[in-house]
């Protein structure tokens, strides 16, 4: 069994002021998304430093505003319905992939309408440089000690930890981590390469739907469910499963759609 290393979720206190991992976390995947989307536009005419600026600002409205809203009516609707302002309370916590995936489509749509860009095309720009933020954003999940994994079975599995957050006290499945690599690192590689060569409009799009998908579709058969959400359907499908399985089904069909069409936004500059 590993050991949790028990880090203080508070990363440095200047003062009344106190700056929390989870917000460094946060703070480094929009860091990290610029850089990508920097390195990506010199390959690519007509995108300019104001245009990547932009589009990470854009993106982290979206990411936050949609996260947050998701979160309350994907997951708190009940609690939002006794008390409306209760969705401003951000500092109580709770952030919603989905909800910020949603967030970042809208929030592009405004972007594109501003530099007169495709829907699809930016789409296909910026969703290699998404994965890195969801890598680090599962970082702080597990320095805050939060979306911990269902208990260990196995009693001679070597990864299992106790989480000091736990009131049960059991030895879990440190999910955050394996989501980390799933959803963030081995996802980052495969669209990176993938869309390192020019690809038709939407298929980069489509393959990061289906790639989340089925990395968190997977991934929640080791993670807790949700205290009050529990498993929802046929007595083993969890609310994230449910939220994934449509992006899977999309994503195919994009890809399929994609191939036919064959329409290219870009080509290698030589």
């Amino acid at each position: 069994m590993l050991t949790y290393p028990n880090i203080d979720p508070i990363a440095l206190s200047l003062g009344p002021v106190k700056v929390h991992w989870y917000g460094l976390m946060y703070l480094l995947a929009f860091l990290c998304a610029w850089g990508l989307a920097s390195y990506r536009a010199k390959q690519r005419d007509g995108w300019t430093g104001d245009m990547i600026s932009d589009l990470v600002f854009y993106g982290a409205l979206g990411v936050v505003l949609g996260g947050r809203v998701g979160y309350v009516l994907f997951y708190e609707f009940g609690k939002f319905l006794e008390n409306p302002l209760w969705l401003f309370q951000v500092w109580t916590g709770g952030m919603s992939f989905h909800g910020g995936f949603l967030g970042v489509i809208i929030a592009m749509l405004f972007w594109c309408k501003k530099y007169q860009k495709t829907w699809f095309e930016t789409l296909d720009f910026i969703a290699p440089c998404v994965p890195t933020g969801l890598m680090f954003g599962r970082f702080g999940n597990f320095i805050g000690g939060e979306l911990y994994g269902r208990e260990v079975q196995d009693p001679n599995y070597a990864f299992g930890m106790i989480f000091p957050t736990d009131p049960l006290g059991l030895v879990r499945h440190p999910s955050q981590i394996y989501q980390a690599i799933c959803e963030g690192l081995i996802l980052f590689i495969v669209l990176w390469w993938f869309s390192s060569k020019p690809r038709p409009r939407m298929a980069v799009s489509a393959l990061f739907l289906v790639g989340y998908g089925i990395a968190r579709f997977f991934m929640e058969f080791f993670r807790q469910p949700d205290a009050d959400q529990g498993f929802i359907l046929f007595g083993w499908m969890t609310k994230g499963q449910i939220l994934s399985f449509p992006m899977i089904i999309i994503g195919l069909w994009m890809i399929w759609y994609a191939y036919r069409k064959n329409i290219y936004d870009w080509q290698l500059k030589k």
